[in-house]
């Protein structure tokens, strides 16, 4: 059985937007505080672009993304097939495991034909921390708001469900976002839940939300709630700044 992560505990990061592909010092906070959640100095990181099908350009962005840590940066590919023989064993030997944007829908309809929703929730068990951003945050939780369907932004139910309630990436970036998110949870068809700005990320420790870390001026996280009567209370969370973010 592999190390758990620096304290022994179970670390998921979802990140509302990240600088993608700014230059490595607006990318260097954020890799370094996943980086620093496994507890090495040289991380095993396995990166997944199954929401993009695996397009090439987006997996080197990706992988170069993670480029200077120190560690060694590996990717599973599983389109058109997977790109190692054992799935189960490439990603329960990883120190982090981050999950790229794209369709969260299709991403999970091919994760569970190729038993990875099984594999990522022994993953999370274990303690290998788990990160990602926009439909690499979504998948966490039980649902959120995604434009895997079309142009217009719709519902979406069929998350892992390692974490209790919603999540909305691009809260700030993507005008339909906020006002869906807010309808859906008032309406009672997603559970509380919540919503990160580009630049913010929602940690959660275990089963419960640890802090809001920001990388980008005014980035910040909220909590969506239903009132009782038919709308919702929105709470500013806290945003701790990360470390050389300059927030």
């Amino acid at each position: 059985m592999r190390n758990v992560a620096g304290d022994g505990r179970r670390h998921v990061v979802a990140f509302g937007g990240l600088p993608w592909p700014d230059p490595p010092a607006a990318r260097q906070p954020f890799r370094d505080y996943l980086c620093g959640l496994t507890g090495r100095a040289g991380p095993r990181i396995g990166v997944l672009t199954t929401a993009v099908g695996d397009d090439p350009a987006a997996v080197a962005q990706a992988c170069a993304w993670f480029e200077g840590t120190g560690g060694e940066v590996a990717h599973l590919a599983l389109f058109p097939m997977p790109s190692v023989a054992d799935p189960e064993d490439f990603l329960l030997s990883r120190d982090l495991i981050f999950v790229g944007g794209g369709s969260v829908a299709n991403m999970l309809a091919v994760w569970r034909v190729h038993r990875l929703d099984r594999i990522l929730r022994a993953a999370w068990q274990a303690g290998v921390v788990l990160a990602g951003v926009s439909a690499g945050a979504i998948c966490w939780f039980e649902g959120g708001t995604t434009d895997s369907f079309g142009p217009d932004l719709r519902i979406f139910t069929g998350g892992l469900g390692l974490l209790a309630g919603s999540y909305c990436p691009h809260y700030d970036s993507e005008p339909g976002r906020r006002p869906l998110f807010t309808s859906l949870i008032a309406a009672g068809l997603l559970p509380a839940g919540i919503a990160c700005d580009d630049g913010a990320g929602a940690h959660f420790i275990d089963d419960e939300l640890h802090a809001v870390v920001s990388g980008l001026p005014g980035a910040a996280g909220y909590l969506v709630a239903p009132d009782g009567a038919g709308g919702v209370t929105q709470a500013t969370l806290a945003a701790r700044p990360l470390p050389g973010a300059g927030t």
